[in-house]
């Protein structure tokens, strides 16, 4: 009697990173004043202490894009996006406050780049590009997982002269990439989680400045009454509902 046929082998994808993208559509003239705002608030400065690291405002005294006038159309669109994310991921309606900590500019000339971060301080990070043409030349946000699962091996997703055919498309690295490559631009919105670890890559661009805003967002409860339960165990309480303690 003949051996059964065997199925083909099937993979699933589990416990997937999101990663958000929309492409907005700003009015050119908008998006103009945006990028002389961003270099007019970076000054003279060419980049952050570190050699070869773009200027960031989060360290340079500029993180509050979010108050100033000409960047609430921008302000508006990405606290849309982030409630859009959130309901994706399966946040009930009213369950959670969000709020903008911070944002800033980044500014990287030729050359320059982003190291390896994350932010703990925040749940949820956003990146909108002011320029940019899709190519990658002046520099990609890098995004990297957290552990290689599927590896099987430790270090093999990494190394160098290991025995994983780790390719250029998608489907060549759907399973262990090293890492993910989001190309800037113009008017691109990029969400993730903000413990994700990421980079930019370097502007390899030599006649254009690669110009970006990053958000940090934050979870907590909602506001809450007298008569409403507490907020969930893991959910910080609104910030309205702290109280400051002095120091001594």
């Amino acid at each position: 009697m003949p051996p059964a046929s065997a199925s083909t082998l099937a993979l699933t994808p589990l416990f997937p990173l999101a990663l958000a993208q929309v492409q907005l559509r700003p009015d050119p003239w908008d998006t103009a004043v945006l990028m002389q705002e961003v270099l007019a608030l970076r000054g003279a400065a060419t980049g952050n202490p570190e050699p070869g690291c773009a200027w960031t405002g989060d360290i340079n005294g500029v993180w509050q894009l979010h108050r100033l006038e000409p960047f609430q159309w921008l302000r508006r669109q990405v606290e849309r996006q982030a409630w859009a994310y959130l309901e994706q991921l399966g946040f009930c309606q009213g369950s959670v406050a969000l709020h903008i900590q911070r944002s800033w500019p980044v500014v990287s000339e030729a050359g320059q780049v982003v190291g390896r971060h994350h932010h703990p301080n925040a749940h949820l990070s956003a990146v909108y590009y002011l320029n940019g043409d899709g190519s990658g030349r002046s520099g990609c946000l890098r995004l990297f997982p957290r552990h290689q699962v599927n590896e099987l091996v430790p270090g093999l997703a990494v190394g160098h002269g290991g025995p994983l055919e780790l390719g250029q498309n998608e489907e060549e690295q759907r399973w262990n990439a090293p890492w993910w490559d989001v190309a800037p631009r113009a008017g691109l919105l990029v969400l993730f989680p903000a413990s994700t670890d990421h980079a930019v890559t370097a502007n390899d661009d030599d006649d254009e400045l690669r110009l970006s805003v990053a958000f940090d967002l934050a979870l907590s409860a909602p506001p809450a009454g007298p008569q409403d339960p507490a907020p969930a165990e893991y959910l910080a309480p609104h910030p309205s509902q702290w109280s400051g303690v002095e120091a001594p």
